[in-house]
């Protein structure tokens, strides 16, 4: 028998039930966390870079983390929706391989577990603003992770089994563009999950090799062998991550970014997230945000 370990985790942020209509317009949203969408009544739409969707009723929705989107309803939607993070032991989303929206047709039973979703999770709603730019920051998060640190242990529990159910419903290989799930050796793991909370140190293949007592080429070797990257490429990619959240969801200027991500200067920050995305962090931030509701 082989067995399986289950990697990924879930925080909730809002779960809801909304009637929607034209007001529902925004372009170029980006966010750090997941999105799924139920639709029960009328239609809209959402598009990335390389498509565009019908939302009509009957099916289900996703977009994944860090996905830039845009989203319309012309007149009349009504949909159930579900926003949530997710966490992983090698610190590799399930969506990483695949960033892009996805449909499905909906079953019986997804609506089933979103009314109970929102029914074990009530006052989820976002109750501020439907405007991604007014609900996306740090103190509203905060807000949204107390209450789940609030919730009895059979609501955490069963809140997870949902959101395990319907992220599962697009588990396909289509999404999911993975190799086959193999164990991480323990030095590896360790040293992704000290990277995850140490990014704003000087961190080297050298150092990390050490605190693996392992030698440092063997290391990157065996690093590569089970994340797809070598460390530093690696360090960088979630650097650039955790950069991309602080632009999002912060006012912090980019010299403290830079400093909290690790970054020898501002310079090299730029540098690095223009390699990565595409983008200047500066162009990137107004790509988000000078695009308000239309």
């Amino acid at each position: 028998m082989i067995k399986r370990v289950l990697r990924h985790t879930f925080s909730l942020l809002n779960t809801d039930h909304v009637k929607l209509g034209n007001k529902w317009n925004y372009k170029n949203v980006i966010s750090p966390y997941h999105r799924i969408y139920y639709i029960d009544e009328g239609e809209g739409e959402i598009s990335d870079m390389e498509k565009v969707l019908k939302l009509e009723a009957g099916y289900l929705y996703i977009i994944p983390s860090f996905t830039l989107c845009n989203m319309t309803c012309q007149s009349y939607l009504s949909q159930y929706f579900v926003q949530f993070f997710e966490e992983s032991s090698d610190g590799i989303s399930m969506f990483a391989n695949n960033r892009s929206l996805f449909k499905v047709k909906a079953k019986e039973i997804d609506m089933i577990n979103f009314k109970r979703l929102v029914e074990i999770n009530p006052g989820r709603g976002i109750n501020r603003s439907d405007n991604p730019k007014v609900y996306e920051k740090n103190v509203y998060y905060k807000e949204y992770q107390e209450l789940n640190n609030q919730q009895n242990m059979a609501d955490f529990l069963e809140t997870q089994g949902l959101l395990l159910q319907l992220v599962a419903r697009f588990a396909t290989a289509e999404v999911f563009k993975q190799k086959d799930v193999r164990y991480i050796p323990v030095k590896i793991l360790d040293s992704i999950s000290f990277i995850a909370v140490n990014l704003h140190l000087s961190l080297s293949v050298s150092f990390l090799a050490e605190r693996a007592n392992l030698n440092p080429e063997y290391f990157s070797r065996l690093f590569k062998e089970f994340t797809g990257s070598r460390p530093l490429a690696y360090i960088n990619e979630k650097r650039i991550e955790r950069a991309q959240y602080l632009i999002v969801t912060s006012q912090t200027n980019y010299s403290d970014i830079a400093e909290q991500t690790g970054f020898e200067s501002l310079s090299h920050f730029s540098r690095t997230f223009k390699n990565v995305t595409g983008l200047s962090p500066r162009a990137y931030k107004q790509q988000v945000y000078n695009n308000g509701p239309q």
